[in-house]
């Protein structure tokens, strides 16, 4: 697959999620995907992952990721810096969450792991 190719599956996962649309995000995960985030935790399989973000997407109903840039990082991977915006339907407050978020993936372009992080924890990983 053509290096090119996963920034612009990157930029399609983005837009879903901008657009809360789980089920054509959920096409993009491998059975055995993993997800691990600084905020929410790690999780395990498509199932888990899903339930997440439903559960994700109830409490921040107008969630949106701000994205300036794509970056290859391996043969494979894919960074970006991101702002999260959206009101916490839990609080009522305006949430706004600064991150970067690594996407790998499979050699059949299938997302296998997310990793979201923190800023300061970029140099860590």
């Amino acid at each position: 697959m053509n290096t090119n190719n996963y920034i612009d599956l990157a930029k399609t996962y983005v837009e879903l999620s901008n657009e809360h649309n789980l089920e054509l995000i959920a096409q993009m995960f491998a059975a055995d995907t993993t997800y691990y985030s600084s905020y929410f935790g790690e999780f395990k399989g498509c199932v888990a992952i899903h339930e997440m973000m439903f559960s994700f997407f109830s409490r921040f109903s107008d969630a949106y990721w701000d994205v300036q840039a794509y970056r290859l990082i391996g043969d494979r991977s894919v960074e970006f810096v991101f702002v999260m915006t959206g009101i916490d339907a839990t609080s009522g407050e305006h949430v706004e969450r600064h991150g970067v978020e690594q996407i790998h993936f499979a050699p059949d372009g299938l997302i296998n792991h997310i990793a979201v992080l923190k800023p300061e924890e970029v140099s860590k990983a």
